[in-house]
């Protein structure tokens, strides 16, 4: 049993139906109408590796996931016929003023010592690679080997997948909680009574992984992270800009047919989904700034989507505590990233696998959090 069917519950269902398993899915809305569906579905370990521990571990990760999308991506386009377009043309990190400069001579000098593949380039360079960007820019960096990819066709892909594998699909249905029977799952209970019998669930429930009942004091702590994103559309066609761009303040993501995703507020909100104007213009001003050419796009759509955070922002995947519970959430800002490492790492707990779970993804170090404090 998968409950949840964004990125993370599709993928997982459908190596764990390739694998010969049983498998249900359960969403409560469609499959894919959700925060994947919103995703700009940047795959940019290098991009967004962070200072400390917990980035160290989200880097290893992410490296790891992003080495697997070319295949992934492949067989979900050779198995379904649905094009998925994987854009490999790099990632540019922006500076505007000097203390932005400061700041992103300290990320080159971070990358550099992890390793990792960036070039420090000039204002020049980079208005050379991307000409629209403004005369004002001060410096870049570029990931040449960080890519990005549209969540939407890779969603409906990973839906036709799982249907041609086999996999019971059921949308419309509300989880309400987990139903256990002599210390191990028994499987679930639905919001209008239904109980649905299952030795193994997989909670893939991302931001609303508070709301699964039945789990008290064995649920993953992991919160709803606010964030407001504009798609936008150049009716002459595409060319403003073929590299993803990241600044202070957000993002901008080319599609390759004229359309651009530009994101994303950070908002500690809870559950709340609405727009509002202070959101979308900051995100506007910022990305004018550096690409004033975006003035001239249209608004085609204003999305407002829920990360799933833990408390290190690092994914909770891995068995729970209870046995036949197997964690499969909190990828925050990475869930499209590590949509191929997260179902290959569940196939393998699945029962008679022989996966094993990466320090960083463990579940188990939220309960020795608990008991530490």
């Amino acid at each position: 049993m998968v409950v949840g069917g964004g990125i993370i519950g599709l993928a997982v269902a459908w190596r764990a139906a390739q694998a010969g398993r049983s498998v249900c899915l359960l969403e409560s809305r469609r499959t894919g109408a959700g925060t994947s569906r919103v995703a700009a579905g940047m795959l940019a370990p290098v991009a967004e590796v962070e200072f400390g521990p917990a980035g160290r571990s989200m880097l290893e990760l992410g490296l790891r996931s992003a080495g697997m999308w070319p295949a992934f991506a492949e067989e979900l386009q050779a198995g379904t016929g649905i094009e998925i377009p994987l854009r490999r043309t790099g990632t540019l990190l922006l500076a505007r003023d000097e203390d932005e400069v400061l700041e992103l001579e300290r990320q080159l000098e971070l990358r550099s010592s992890l390793g990792l593949a960036v070039v420090r380039l000039r204002a020049s360079e980079a208005r050379a690679r991307e000409p629209a960007l403004a005369p004002t820019l001060r410096l870049a960096l570029e990931a040449p080997e960080d890519h990005a990819v549209d969540p939407r066709p890779v969603l409906e892909a990973l839906r036709a997948a799982c249907a041609r594998a086999g996999v019971e699909i059921r949308e419309h249905a509300t989880v309400a909680g987990v139903e256990t029977a002599g210390g191990r799952v028994a499987g679930v209970v639905l919001a209008g009574g239904e109980r649905i019998a299952a030795p193994t669930v997989v909670a893939a429930c991302g931001p609303w992984t508070s709301k699964l009942g039945g789990l008290d004091g064995a649920l993953v702590p992991v919160r709803p992270v606010k964030g407001q994103i504009l798609r936008l559309r150049d009716p002459l066609g595409p060319g403003l800009l073929s590299r993803v761009i990241r600044f202070e303040g957000g993002y901008i993501v080319p599609r390759g047919d004229g359309r651009y995703v530009l994101g994303a507020t950070v908002e500690e909100r809870g559950f709340e989904l609405g727009a509002t104007a202070g959101g979308v213009y900051e995100l506007l001003k910022e990305a004018h700034e550096l690409l004033p050419g975006i003035a001239e796009l249209e608004i085609e759509e204003l999305s407002v989507g829920l990360r799933p955070g833990t408390p290190d922002n690092l994914p909770a995947v891995g068995p729970g505590a209870v046995e036949g519970l197997i964690w499969a959430t909190g990828h925050y800002r990475n869930g499209i990233l590590m949509a191929p490492l997260t179902a290959e790492l569940v196939r393998g707990l699945l029962p008679g696998g022989s996966g094993q779970v990466p320090a960083g993804s463990d579940p188990a170090r939220f309960a020795a959090a608990v008991l530490a404090g």
